[in-house]
């Protein structure tokens, strides 16, 4: 389930898209077909494109049927000169009428043959559909609009559009008969699209969507069968409509009744200037503002009627400058509509074009909004305020830059529109330009003396802004102005650093050229830290081919920013598992070995063979500690500890077991095993220094005394003589099966066993690897490398 606007429900991909009213509908696909049956259609009504909703302003206002065919709810609709609506039911239609709508009887006619499209009705922020996919066979909230393709209607059903009744014997049932002709069932599948929301009932979404998914779960689905019901729609089992409609039948559905048309706002809408006379004549005050603070002379303006607009210019000049509750005035609405000959007129008769609305959005800024270059013309002539700051200091050229509006721009710039004002952010309009990618109207503003180098309130510059949206041409151009790519924002970073975190390749090989080595070390961060953060490859190895220092730590400010305290890029490589990137980083010099925590310790959690064989063939230790959790033993052991088969990995490869059988308690009494979580914590609980965990106290812990045996087990195949302690002892006798591992544990060792060990040790840790080079028998290396054990 969708909870974003727009979005369909499973089942449904939308292909296309297309404006309110035009003739190409949006199609998408829905993976079943759905049965409906026709009852009747009212008439259009059409509105002129100017006009506003009944009563005033805003968007589109419809009415809601009151009649409500169980289960499919429809309501009339107006795209353009298709009919304003239909209504879909499965039970025996009854005629709609509400307000203005007439009384309708079913019918159909081929004037319909062209196009269907099924909708489902928007509630609230979610999708209610018709899918297959966790929601069963659902009662539809559809509504059909466009044209109806119905290419096997008889002959007889499509000339005769007076005999296209509903057969009574088939009310019940999905298909729409005609006269005396077979039943023609209209099974189509339903290709549904968002309407705009003006299109939607106000009443369609006074319940929440939560509200909404609980009736879903609470009412039962339909039937799937597709045999004729036995019973009629009424009786039929409860499905989600229903159910919505028995707890919101009362107040969620009401049927809203037009107000009638106020005389004089009809008289506006249609251009009568001689009614508007005979009001004033009459001795009716036009100078009274309605419940919203509108006009006469604001309502002219909306509309666009000249002449009544100076009808009323005449009758009442004191109210040329009036505004209604949201502080708008003639001139801003007459700016918004894009009336032209109103505006004109107004400012003519001295209106004043500075005033604002209560965003404090002056006429001029809504001009340019709307990329009107002769409205904004006319303003500038009538000495409107080019550097007017609206709402947070914006002002119409910042406007104009971000629609890269040239025309408008240079009308402003003309009329003496500072190209340096800066809004409450401290970002002028060239900032924006580089923000947004607008070279044009960045060209425009470098031409008329703009900074380049302008910088932001956090101390952000248009470059590092550039660089940060990945405008290539943008960032080209301003390196070409001479734009300054060693500033830093508040952070510190520099554009190479939010370029390389961005992983945009073309803008930071420009960027290397210009940007200065001691402001990076200075930053605290290195820009590959931030491409392996990201897995920034090709950006990586673009920094590396230009020699930046590979070891170069996080500061620890910024290193403390992480939980593990990190500091290289080579353990940012490591975490993100990027195999590619951590041999690129130790191909070129990168220490493995200069993290609080080992990177080779985090490969050992990854699992990851192939990235801790590299580590270690660069010399990573494998006998790693971590000095915030001390222990008596290697890391390593420990981390391995869930898997033996690559805790015997790394014993192959040299790690020491020997520190695991050096307990502090020996064969004495153990203090209590410590909770994991007060020993392992990730900060200490106090100031006290953290004290050491012996191997058998973290043998002892839940998650790993099951496996103590066979851990034992294996790191007794890599020490000499050693002594297991009470503890380790306790382990080994709770289960019978572990005794051979006590008797293996017995000293003294077997000769040849402490030979090998012997040998490896002077072969040492780090060249263990090279065991298949020395000039020994075959059998002899096999058993040193623990591959024979015999």
């Amino acid at each position: 389930m969708s909870h974003g606007q727009g979005v369909p429900e499973p089942g449904c991909e939308p292909v296309s898209d297309c404006s309110p009213g035009s003739d190409t509908l949006p199609r998408a696909s829905y993976s079943n077909t759905v049965e409906v049956t026709i009852a009747s259609a009212p008439t259009p009504r059409t509105r002129s494109p100017n006009e506003g909703p009944a009563g005033g302003r805003g968007g589109h206002r419809h009415s809601l049927v009151s009649q409500l065919c169980s289960p499919i709810l429809c309501f009339p609709m107006n795209l353009s000169s298709s009919p304003a609506g239909i209504c879909l039911a499965s039970g025996e239609p009854e005629p709609l009428s509400s307000g203005d709508l007439p009384t309708c009887r079913p019918w159909l006619t081929s004037s319909w043959v062209k196009n269907v499209t099924l909708l489902p009705i928007c509630l609230s922020r979610g999708w209610l559909g018709r899918g297959t996919r966790g929601w069963g066979e659902v009662n539809l909230i559809v509504v059909l609009y466009g044209h109806l393709n119905l290419p096997g209607l008889p002959p007889r059903a499509k000339n005769n559009p007076e005999t296209q009744q509903l057969c009574p014997a088939h009310r019940e049932d999905p298909a729409i008969c005609f006269g005396s002709e077979p039943c023609v069932c209209l099974s189509v599948s339903p290709s549904p699209a968002l309407p705009p929301s003006s299109f939607l009932p106000e009443a369609m979404t006074r319940f929440s969507y939560a509200e909404y998914f609980s009736l879903f779960h609470s009412c039962s689905a339909p039937s799937r069968s597709t045999a004729p019901p036995e019973s009629s729609p009424a009786r039929a089992p409860m499905g989600l409509f229903q159910g919505v409609m028995q707890k919101y039948s009362s107040s969620l559905f009401q049927t809203s009744q037009l107000a009638p048309v106020d005389p004089l706002i009809k008289a506006i809408k249609n251009g009568d200037e001689e009614a508007l006379k005979t009001m004033i004549k009459e001795g009716k005050n036009l100078a009274e503002p309605n419940k919203e603070g509108w006009l006469p002379l604001h309502e002219a303006a909306y509309y666009g009627q000249l002449g009544c607009l100076k009808v009323l210019q005449r009758a009442y000049p004191g109210t040329i400058d009036q505004r209604t509750l949201q502080e708008e005035t003639a001139v801003y609405l007459a700016t918004c509509r894009g009336h032209l000959d109103c505006l004109l007129s107004l400012l003519q008769a001295g209106a004043e074009p500075d005033i604002s609305n209560k965003s404090r959005e002056t006429p001029l800024y809504k001009a340019c909004e709307r990329k009107n270059a002769e409205a904004v013309k006319i303003l500038v002539q009538h000495n409107a305020d080019t550097n007017h700051r609206c709402n947070r200091g914006w002002t119409a050229l910042h406007e104009s830059v971000s629609r890269n509006d040239l025309e408008v721009m240079e009308i402003l710039v003309n009329g003496g529109a500072k190209v340096e004002s800066k809004n409450a952010y401290g970002i002028t309009p060239l900032f924006v330009a580089a923000q947004s990618g607008q070279l044009e109207a960045l060209r425009f503003l470098a031409k008329y003396g703009a900074d380049i180098n302008t910088q932001a309130s956090d101390s952000a510059s248009a470059l590092y802004e550039a660089c940060k949206n990945e405008h290539e041409e943008v960032v080209e151009f301003l390196l070409l102005q001479g734009a300054d790519a060693n500033k830093t924002n508040k952070d510190g970073l520099l554009p190479l650093h939010i370029a390389s975190k961005k992983g945009n390749y073309r803008i930071v090989q420009m960027l290397l050229p210009v940007t200065s080595r001691t402001r990076v070390r200075r930053s605290g961060v290195s820009p590959l830290h931030l491409a392996a953060e990201r897995n920034n490859d090709a950006v990586l190895e673009a920094l590396l081919s230009a020699r930046f220092d590979v070891n170069a730590p996080l500061a620890p400010e910024r290193a403390r920013l992480y939980e593990d305290r990190r500091s290289s890029a080579l353990y940012f490589a490591v975490v993100n598992n990027n195999v590619y990137a951590t041999e690129l980083l130790l191909e070129h010099g990168a220490d493995p070995n200069r993290d609080v925590i080992s990177p080779l310790l985090v490969a050992i959690r990854h699992g990851c063979l192939r990235t801790m064989q590299l580590l270690l063939d660069h010399g990573a230790n494998i006998d790693a500690y971590i000095a915030t959790h001390p222990t008596a033993f290697p890391a390593t052991i420990m981390f391995a500890m869930k898997c033996l088969s690559l805790l015997k990995f790394l014993m192959d490869l040299g790690c020491d077991g020997e520190p695991c059988f050096s307990c502090l308690y020996g064969n004495g009494p153990h203090p209590p095993a410590p909770q994991p979580s007060s020993r392992f914590n990730d900060a200490p609980v106090s100031d006290k220094e953290p004290s050491v965990v012996q191997f058998c106290e973290f043998v002892s812990a839940p998650e790993v005394s099951r496996w103590a045996g066979p851990i034992i087990d294996v790191l007794l195949d890599y020490v000499g003589n050693v002594q297991l302690c009470s503890r380790l002892k306790e382990h080994i006798d709770s289960f019978e099966d572990w005794a051979v591992i006590k008797e293996k544990a017995e000293p003294p060792r077997p000769l040849a066993h402490l030979c090998r060990l012997r040998v490896r040790k002077a072969i040492g840790k780090y060249r263990i690897k090279l065991l298949d080079t020395l000039p020994l028998p075959g059998r002899l290396i096999r058993y040193l490398k623990y591959e024979n054990t015999q």
